[in-house]
Parts: C-alpha cells; structure tokens; sequence
C-alpha cells in the first residue's frame, strides 16, 4: 500500500511539473532541482542506512527532513522504499509527510501564482 501511494505521489509530482512548464511557463531549472535535490537526498539515505548497519555516525533526522522540504521527497520516498529505512519510526514517518506536503504547498503558492486563489481561505 505505502509503494502505491509514494509511486502515486511522485507520479502526480511528475506530471503537474511537465503541465506547470508546458502550459504554466515554469522553469525548467525548478524540475532540475526536484531532480538534484532527490539524488541527494537518495545518497543521504543510502548513507545513512550503512551508517545505521555498521553503527557508525547517522545524518541527523532534521536534516534528511529539510532536504525533503528543500525538494528531494521523491528521492526520500525512493530510497525508504530501496532500503527499508525510516519506514517503520511512525513521528518521521508524520514529520516526512509533513515536509511533502509543506514542499507541495510552496511549489504550488510559489511558482504558479495562477492557483493561489485555489489556496486561499
């Protein structure tokens, strides 16, 4: 079920990127730094988990969660599922979907000034 929904989730990413630069004129350069930022966040992972394997010293929770905020959720989300970590720890798992949806919300307010009217309240 967690593969469907992170499978889902960077699929929507995906595709509200390619529609946002065809239609929206965003950047290409704000694709390329989803694309960077979840490469390194994918390394930080991986990282990580050998460090967690071999009992050495791990990346601070705090700061796999800022390079999810920063854009590297897909990355993060790829990298839990490739190495079973962080999947299991329920108060990063809330904090991690938090930082998705945080990243979403100024991608959305930020980038696309047309949708902010869908936001407002």
């Amino acid at each position: 079920m967690i593969k469907k929904i992170n499978a889902a989730a960077i699929f929507i990413l995906v595709i509200f990127l390619a529609y946002a630069m065809l239609w929206v004129e965003l950047n290409y350069a704000v694709a390329c730094v989803y694309g960077l930022a979840s490469l390194m966040t994918y390394i930080m992972y991986w990282k990580d988990k050998r460090a967690a394997i071999g009992n050495q010293w791990r990346i601070p929770e705090s700061t796999l969660h800022l390079c999810a905020v920063l854009g590297g959720w897909p990355g993060a989300m790829l990298a839990q599922q490739s190495f079973r970590h962080k999947t299991q720890k329920t108060r990063f798992r809330i904090v991690f979907w938090f930082t998705v949806a945080v990243n979403i919300t100024l991608l959305v307010t930020l980038v696309i000034p047309q949708l902010r009217a869908l936001l407002v309240f």
